[in-house]
């Protein structure tokens, strides 16, 4: 769900100290043109390369700042996809498409003369990964699917499990929601995304939710187009937030990743209530060669709450 951009303010924090050594984001990155749309692309470190596919969808690279910890032995490629961050927005958001984000990668891999790569997308990214890998297999050195989904039946629990509890524990939140929904309004509303904003970001995404900052300092971050919610609800669909439609109300993997034969990470978040465990843990089922980890003290975003055992994970993963 769109609340995913909301922990980029925190990590906006840590990429400032960051900054002193690494390229910035902001500024010393390059344009890289890909089916007719300028990419903003960032390249950190040194080693193979290893693909970061941000979240949303909706989101930029900037809340993913914190694999700089691996470039040490990785060339960490971030990038802001079409319609995201300082990338190219579309005339027409009906250009925005799951096909068109797997597509501007495998243009992006050209563009960049890499025969192969690590990919690792997390939540919305999660999806770009893997049909990415499944199109384009012998192009990808190593799979990581972080704390993702697997088919629209699982982000439909997602917009379930997320409702339940916020009705179970913002009660006056849902009671001001429902109102307007009764009245008509759907999730693409300004007025019905509004009152979801009340609902503190940690309280469905975090372990701690101490770790998060306020989601009103979103409003101060300078970086360009922070989430982009028209590409949200195009691909999620208008009540996106409530009942899953036009691409994520279709996609389904859960067949076809016993086909995948490069070395496949998959991991989650026990205290996840977006990519919720009850649901990731079938992809032991789905993608039964893959090795699965759940962080005990994460939620959906353990490269924050537990980094260096993720980061410890991810390097041991390469190294086989």
């Amino acid at each position: 769900m769109k609340k995913i951009i909301f922990l980029f303010a925190f990590l906006t924090f840590q990429f400032s100290l960051l900054a002193q050594t690494f390229p910035s984001s902001f500024t010393d990155g390059k344009y890289i043109t890909v089916n007719g749309a300028k990419l903003w692309v960032v390249l950190v470190g040194k080693g193979e390369p290893l693909l970061i596919i941000p979240g949303g969808p909706g989101g930029n690279h900037l809340g993913y700042r914190s694999f700089d910890s691996m470039a040490s032995t990785n060339t960490l490629v971030y990038f802001d996809a079409f319609g995201r961050g300082k990338s190219d927005t579309a005339k027409d958001v009906k250009e925005y498409s799951l096909a068109r984000d797997i597509e501007d990668l495998e243009g992006l891999r050209i563009a960049l003369h890499y025969n192969k790569w690590n990919v690792l997308g997390h939540s919305y990214g999660g999806l770009v990964a893997q049909g990415y890998a499944l199109k384009y297999p012998t192009h990808v050195s190593h799979l990581i699917l972080a704390n993702t989904f697997h088919s629209f039946i699982m982000w439909q629990e997602n917009d379930d499990n997320s409702n339940h509890e916020i009705k179970e524990n913002y009660p006056e939140v849902w009671e001001e929601l429902m109102k307007i929904r009764e009245e008509g309004a759907v999730s693409s509303d300004q007025k019905h995304q509004d009152i979801y904003g009340k609902v503190p970001y940690g309280f469905l995404y975090a372990y701690n939710p101490e770790n998060f900052v306020s989601r009103s300092n979103i409003k101060r971050m300078p970086y360009p187009n922070p989430f982009n919610a028209k590409l949200y609800y195009q691909m999620v669909g208008k009540d996106g937030d409530f009942i899953v439609g036009s691409d994520i109300g279709n996609f389904d993997f859960r067949k076809e990743l016993k086909k995948l034969t490069m070395p496949v990470l998959i991991y989650g978040g026990r205290y996840d209530r977006v990519a919720v465990p009850k649901m990731m843990i079938k992809y032991k089922d789905y993608c039964p060669q893959a090795k699965f980890v759940m962080f005990e003290n994460s939620g959906h975003n353990p490269q924050v709450e537990q980094p260096g055992e993720l980061f410890e994970l991810l390097g041991n993963f390469f190294k086989k």
